[in-house]
Parts: C-alpha cells; sequence; structure tokens
C-alpha cells in the first residue's frame, strides 16, 4: 500500500511538473506581468503580478498556490483572473527557502523536496508574506480598495486561515482546503468565504458539513460547492490537455462561479 500510495504521488507530481500548456498560454497574454519584490521583516518575497487592461481601477485578487509551489498553471491563473478584470497576485512562499536561498524554481525538477519545503512553512511566516502582499497591492495607483483572496489545495487552506487574519479582504474563496475551527478565530473572518470542494476527495469534503456548521454558529456567510466526479486539484486537472470530464466539468463551473462572486467587487 505504500508503495502505491507513493506512485501515484510522484504520477502528480510528474503531471504538475509537466506543465507546457500552461505556459504556452502565459506566453502568448497580451497582459503586462512583472515580478515584484516585497519585504515580509527581514524576509524578501518574490511576487508575480498580472494587470487587467482595463479603463478604470481594478480589485486585487491575491492568489495561494498549491503544495506544489510557484507553478506556471498558478501564473496562468493570474493571467485569466487579469484578464476578467482583475488584479492578480501571487506570491512565491518558497521564496528565500529554496536551495542557496532561492525559491520554488531553484529546486529544479524535485517536486517531492517542493511538496516537502511547502509543507514545513511556518503558518506566521506565510501569513506575514501573504499580508506583505495584500501590502502590496495597497501601494498599486491603479488598484480601487477592493482585496479578494483565493487558494488551492495547500493554498485553499492558507486562504481559509487567512481570512482569520486580515481585516480588510471583501471575500475569501478556498479551493478544496480545510477550514479552521476555533470559534475565536471564525469570529475574525470579515467576508464572505466561498468554497470549492471534489466529490470524490473525502479527505477534505468530509470536512465541508461541520464547517458549515461552524461558520453558521460564528454568524459568517459560507457558501460550499461540492462537484461530484471531480478529484483533488480540479482547477488544475480539469484544465489539462487530458482531462476528465468530472474534473473538466467541476474546473468550468467554479471558474463560472467565482467570476460572478469577483465581479461584484467591480
Amino acid at each position: 500500500m505504500r508503495f502505491i500510495c507513493t506512485v501515484a504521488i510522484l504520477i502528480v507530481a510528474l503531471t504538475v511538473n509537466a506543465q507546457d500548456w500552461a505556459k504556452k498560454k502565459l506566453d502568448a497574454s497580451p497582459r503586462h506581468q512583472e515580478w515584484v519584490k516585497v519585504k515580509n521583516g527581514s524576509r524578501t518575497v518574490d511576487v508575480f503580478v498580472v494587470y487587467p487592461e482595463r479603463a478604470t481601477k481594478a480589485p486585487a485578487v491575491v492568489l495561494i498556490h498549491e503544495i506544489f509551489g510557484m507553478s506556471d498553471w498558478i501564473e496562468d491563473v493570474a493571467d485569466q483572473i487579469a484578464a476578467h478584470g482583475d488584479i492578480a497576485i501571487v506570491p512565491d512562499l518558497l521564496s528565500g527557502m529554496g536551495p542557496n536561498g532561492g525559491r520554488t524554481t531553484d529546486f529544479g525538477a524535485d517536486q517531492q523536496k517542493i511538496m516537502e519545503a511547502v509543507s514545513n512553512l511556518p503558518t506566521p511566516q506565510v501569513v506575514g508574506d501573504l499580508n506583505a502582499a495584500c501590502d502590496y497591492a495597497r501601494t498599486i495607483p491603479s488598484f480601487s480598495g477592493k482585496l479578494a483572496v483565493a487558494g488551492f489545495c495547500w493554498g485553499g487552506t492558507q486562504s481559509f486561515n487567512f481570512a482569520t487574519q486580515r481585516s480588510d479582504l471583501k471575500e475569501d474563496f478556498v479551493f478544496y482546503g480545510i477550514g479552521p475551527t476555533d470559534p475565536a478565530q471564525l469570529a475574525a473572518i470579515p467576508c464572505p468565504v466561498f468554497g470549492f470542494y471534489a466529490g470524490d476527495d473525502n479527505r477534505v469534503t468530509a470536512t465541508v458539513e461541520d464547517q458549515k456548521k461552524l461558520m453558521k454558529a460564528a454568524n459568517k456567510r459560507y457558501e460550499a460547492a461540492v462537484y461530484p466526479g471531480a478529484g483533488h486539484g480540479f482547477m488544475r486537472a480539469g484544465e489539462q490537455p487530458d482531462a476528465k470530464p468530472g474534473n473538466k466539468n467541476a474546473h468550468d463551473k467554479a471558474w463560472k462561479k467565482w467570476l460572478a462572486e469577483l465581479r461584484r467587487l467591480g
């Protein structure tokens, strides 16, 4: 059984690492993309930013990457968010944590090392890096003042936690991540939380009903959509050229819901 699980993880890692389809889309984008450096105390965090092409100021969406670190796919998600009118900001949370003080790309193709490094990131450091990214958004002249956060997989869990830490968030989006259970933490959430879950991902989805009860008790808005036939990571897997129907369906429906909620920000 351990051998089978190890092989399964390696297959997923290799699939994530092979994202030429995402990079081609990103390279063909007409939108302005740039890398900036922001400070979290003594830490320097590398941040990918994509700007929308619009005549008015725009909301900002801070994206939190998967356990697989900063990938072509998450950068392409940022570009897609910008294509729909928002400023997209993606901190590489492995900044300074890679070989020789590098970031995700400095791990090379060793996806196992990337997953281990992301798994071991201290929560206070992650929160600090995300705060630094949000604070940077507020310095952008074309920022409208409305701020949202979204995370995927490991990043989905971080997104739910971050909503308990940042009082100026207007919306929080959790893609197949597990939420906090401490009532005191939940009481601090300032905004609606929208969850997106896979029907074939019981490890995570089994927590949703209890999370609904906890959020209701805290008098917080929490909407959870579960997509039958989809597996964990469907936002990425559903976009791959060889996507399974369940993942593709969940991907398309979740994007539609996500963008509809973002439009409320302006």
